[in-house]
């Protein structure tokens, strides 16, 4: 049974080193070397030596008042590739503005970095958070060329939105999508609509590790064949170069109800001479405060934010670098957001 009296006195006495370096070691500090911190540890256990969590929490807020106050920097990585389509007002980003409300929190800065814009390159803007000292990076990968997977991560605290980028494997944030398609099903159906239809991009199904189509076929398992509508996953990342395939698919399945994006979609189903939300309802698949009178499913972004600075936060305290062995996903339940879309 271990010995619930051992201090950390009897740690260091046994493992031959000072009260400060079990102290460094048992919290991962990076000024203790590989095989002492090995050494503490294999102590610490055989005496069955654990640390006070509530002294642990007082510990970090008095060596925080002593700390000189820094201005650390965490830096935001975006993609900007002008020819894959995905930079239009229907693919939308974390604001920057939630991620700084979260950051300014804890004591960093924020700055934002376009690769691709400007000519920045993966290899430049590694030159610049090396030479600036940055060692946290939230990226948000929108692209298909994803240059910013091109990063060295081996020495960042690094954490992405979504699951565009699969490698690296970073820990990430994003809302679940899965959920929020059920969500906005199970609300369209239980208003009465029966043929509901689902018309999103291929990207965005793939960016949300298929969220989209498996929330989807989870839904349609209760419902008879006759209420069954196949997905639509439009192969344009320009949303507006679909409307052909768009136009057949709805009227090969004469929907009552399409969740879409609120841009082009509505005028296309105007176009074929139906009215929302008199003849078919409509909901946003992304509402954001811009969707206006739209219904839609609402991403939480200010959550998905916060939840990556967060993890930033976590990281560099625990002096954690590089890509995670088994990366931490974080996931938020979508919202709903009624409007007169819908009946």
């Amino acid at each position: 049974m271990p010995n619930q009296t051992a201090s950390m006195q009897d740690v260091a006495r046994a493992a031959g080193v000072s009260l400060m370096t079990v102290s460094r070691a048992l919290r991962n500090a990076p000024k203790v070397s590989e095989a002492t911190r090995e050494r503490v540890l294999v102590c610490a256990q055989k005496l069955g030596y654990t640390t006070d969590p509530n002294l642990s929490r007082m510990m970090h807020a008095v060596r925080g008042r002593k700390r000189p106050r820094s201005h650390a920097t965490i830096a935001v990585v975006r993609d900007h590739v002008a020819d894959d389509g995905l930079l239009g007002p229907a693919y939308q980003y974390v604001s920057l503005d939630d991620i700084k409300s979260r950051a300014y929190g804890y004591g960093y800065e924020v700055e934002e970095f376009w690769l691709g814009r400007e000519r920045l390159t993966a290899k430049r803007l590694q030159g610049i958070l090396s030479a600036r000292g940055i060692e946290a990076v939230i990226v948000s990968p929108q692209s298909l060329s994803l240059p910013c997977s091109s990063l060295d991560y081996s020495r960042l605290a690094a954490v992405a939105f979504g699951f565009a980028m699969r490698t690296p494997g970073l820990h990430s944030c994003s809302t679940s999508m899965s959920l929020g398609v059920q969500l906005a099903a199970a609300q369209l159906y239980g208003r009465g609509y029966r043929r509901i239809g689902l018309a999103v991009t291929q990207w965005i199904d793939n960016r949300s590790l298929n969220g989209y189509s498996g929330g989807w076929y989870q839904f349609q398992a209760g419902l008879s064949k006759e209420e069954r509508l196949p997905i639509l996953l439009m192969p344009h990342n320009d949303v507006s170069r679909n409307f052909s395939i768009f136009r057949d698919w709805f009227e090969d399945h004469r929907p009552d109800a399409v969740i879409s994006f609120e841009w082009n979609v509505p005028d296309w189903i105007s176009q074929l001479g139906c009215g929302i939300p008199d003849d078919v309802g409509f909901v946003v698949h992304d509402w954001t405060k811009r969707s206006g009178d739209y219904a839609g499913i609402y991403h939480r972004r200010e959550h998905v934010a916060a939840a990556a600075v967060d993890l930033i936060h976590s990281q560099l305290l625990q002096h954690e670098r590089g890509v995670p062995e088994v990366p931490r996903h974080v996931y938020f339940p979508a919202g709903w957001v009624d409007g007169p879309s819908i009946r």
